[in-house]
């Protein structure tokens, strides 16, 4: 869920035009970024997403670990250029924010691959990070084989884990639709699923 302040402060620079920052991309955060951009054009938008992919189809995910949807292209529903070009949104992926400065309007980002850090001002703040998977503290839950299934990496993990390893067996945990999606696909690919769910 996003969340932000709906009563953002003006620019403390005179003649700039306002600038939002959005931490998190994908549903939530994207759509947010292409929603003011169509009530506000003169607003600076920035949108930062920790991963790869700024926007993607999660409902596609398990459809291409099934091989329905073979080219992973085809699950990107909008790239950075993209959004630069269509909407005038800068976007900035593999870049993960550490710290918010409430009273100096300020964020510190961190790239996920150099480590370098940065600061960000804002006028308003948009947090979108989405949610991490539970991941109940049993015993062997971090062994290999054990997978989650949030994004394009996880997906790409889980076929290369089944063609690897020349899988046959799966237990789904999890009875939501990604859970069930996650079951037909396995199931095609001719795997033997079980699924476990805690609901009745």
């Amino acid at each position: 869920n996003a969340q932000t302040n709906s009563q953002a402060p003006a620019s403390h620079h005179t003649n700039t035009p306002r600038r939002v920052l959005i931490v998190g991309g994908v549903a939530g955060g994207a759509s947010c970024a292409a929603r003011l951009r169509r009530l506000d054009e003169t607003v600076e938008i920035l949108m930062i997403d920790r991963g790869p992919y700024v926007s993607f189809a999660n409902c596609g995910l398990p459809y291409y670990v099934g091989n329905v949807i073979s080219d992973e292209r085809r699950l990107l529903v909008a790239s950075r250029e993209m959004f630069h070009e269509r909407f005038n949104i800068d976007v900035r992926t593999d870049t993960e924010v550490t710290a918010i400065d409430p009273n100096a309007c300020t964020i510190t980002t961190r790239d996920v691959h150099t480590g370098s850090v940065g600061t960000e001002h804002y006028d308003a703040l948009v947090l979108s990070p989405g949610a991490a998977p539970i991941r109940p503290p049993l015993p062997g839950i971090n062994l290999p084989g054990v997978f989650a299934v949030r994004t394009i990496p996880d997906s790409r993990r889980i076929r290369s884990w089944i063609t690897e390893h020349n899988a046959k067996t799966a237990v789904v945990i999890g009875g939501g639709f990604i859970g069930l999606e996650m079951v037909e696909n396995l199931i095609h690919r001719e795997l033997f699923v079980a699924i476990l769910e805690k609901l009745p």
